[in-house]
């Protein structure tokens, strides 16, 4: 044993005979641990991290789907498809701006950018 480790096991036992880890929240109850069995062993840190900055599973799931339509529309030629794929593009971006509002976070006004000029066309015209 090193002496960091000699050092952290007499803190922790006098920690015990001072009481204080008498009042701990959850004392006696079992722990609710997470199934993380799904998740590949290597990528589990990183997941817990995410989760715990507030980061779901949505919001990535979201932000995926934004990418992809956005190469969708950047190889469309079909005018009708491009509207289409705009609307959905317009949808998913709805969704994400609600929940990272939901988070506090602030989305990127740049974000609907094309919205914009879109707008703009036609209050000119």
């Amino acid at each position: 044993m090193d002496l960091f480790h000699i050092v952290s096991e007499d803190r922790i036992k006098k920690a015990y005979q001072d009481g204080e880890f008498d009042n701990l929240p959850g004392l006696g109850k079992p722990l609710q641990l997470e199934d993380l069995s799904g998740i590949p062993e290597e990528l589990r840190m990183a997941y817990k991290l995410l989760k715990n900055a507030g980061y779901t599973q949505e919001e990535g799931q979201l932000r995926q789907e934004m990418m992809t339509i956005e190469g969708l529309l950047k190889k469309c030629d079909d005018s009708t498809e491009k509207e289409s794929l705009q609307k959905k593009l317009n949808e998913k971006l709805l969704r994400f701006n609600q929940l990272m509002s939901k988070r506090g976070v602030k989305t990127n006004s740049a974000i609907f950018k094309n919205y914009e000029h879109k707008v703009q066309k036609k209050i000119k015209y």
